[in-house]
């Protein structure tokens, strides 16, 4: 039986497409790969979403699988390794070569993080090298550790660090940063944190594990010993499965219109794949509120 709307992504825009589908009478399976919750799912405090002065990223995103699921929302637990366009539809692809067709389709696959791109970085990562404070921050209690990136999630990462971390530096490539000025300067008086700027990481040290990162400043080069990395350089959209020719924009990010429609009829996106400046957990369950209403009435 073809299913009539499809969601790829279990974050925040991805259980809210499935909420608005679902309440128009639309059948609704959501794949998902991972963990329900995404990206958000991950981060230790919301302080930011309407309704709630401070929440966990788990408990939000959770109480949303919940409300997803109480109005039929069916999720999957699979991985969509290709997504096509048939006659009648699209053709989604499982991990497992499980193959499903669906009339309507949403993407919220949201991003994956950027890596440094630097020797010794996959075989390090989960031994000193992360890309999510939230989750192995506890890890590096009273140890050293440093953050690279000058955007809001850099600043988020240092915000959670400095409190369990002897000492935190942040390390940004440029002398302005991109991240809230308001976080920033709250950053900025914790006293075991040292901003270091206009600095690259050329080299990662360790075995077993992280020991050590250089880093170049101005011409001059600088090695800080060190118990944790934790990288926060932005994301890359994830968009390795669909075998469609999409409108992105110069980033690789899906460009839509008002309703969440892309260049192929019957194909939306939502949350953080699309082309946007303004990339929260806010902005992604109104995307996804939208893509979810979009599929009304669309053959």
């Amino acid at each position: 039986m073809m299913i009539e709307v499809a969601i790829i992504g279990g974050g925040p825009a991805g259980l809210s497409a499935g909420i608005f589908a679902c309440r128009a009478g639309l059948k609704t399976v959501l794949f998902e790969s991972l963990g329900i919750g995404g990206q958000a799912a991950l981060t230790h405090e919301i302080a930011n979403f309407p309704s709630h002065e401070k929440i966990s990223g788990f408990d939000l995103t959770n109480d949303m699988r919940e409300q997803a699921e109480s109005l039929g929302l069916e999720i999957k637990y699979a991985r969509v390794t290709h997504l096509k366009k048939i006659r009648k539809g699209f053709e989604l692809t499982t991990a497992s070569d499980e193959k499903y067709t669906a009339s309507k389709v949403i993407i919220a696959s949201g991003c994956k993080a950027r890596k440094l791109n630097l020797e010794k970085e996959l075989e390090l990562t989960g031994r000193g090298v992360s890309y999510c404070a939230s989750c192995d921050g506890a890890f590096f209690k009273d140890k050293v550790v440093a953050v690279i990136g000058g955007g809001d999630t850099a600043v988020v990462d240092v915000e959670y660090l400095h409190r369990i971390a002897k000492k935190v530096y942040m390390i940004n490539r440029s002398e302005n940063f991109r991240a809230n000025a308001l976080a920033l300067n709250r950053v900025k008086q914790y006293k075991n944190v040292e901003i270091i700027t206009s600095a690259n990481v050329t080299k990662l040290y360790g075995d077993e594990k992280l020991s050590a990162i250089a880093i170049s400043q101005n011409g001059n080069e600088r090695m800080l010993d060190i118990d944790g990395l934790f990288v926060a350089i932005g994301r890359v959209p994830e968009l390795n499965f669909v075998d469609i020719k999409l409108n992105l924009d110069d980033n690789g990010y899906i460009i839509v219109d008002k309703d969440m429609c892309t260049n192929v009829k019957g194909l939306f996106a939502c949350g953080d794949i699309t082309s946007k400046h303004f990339r929260q957990v806010i902005t992604a369950c109104a995307d996804g509120a939208i893509a979810g209403n979009s599929c009304i009435g669309v053959k």
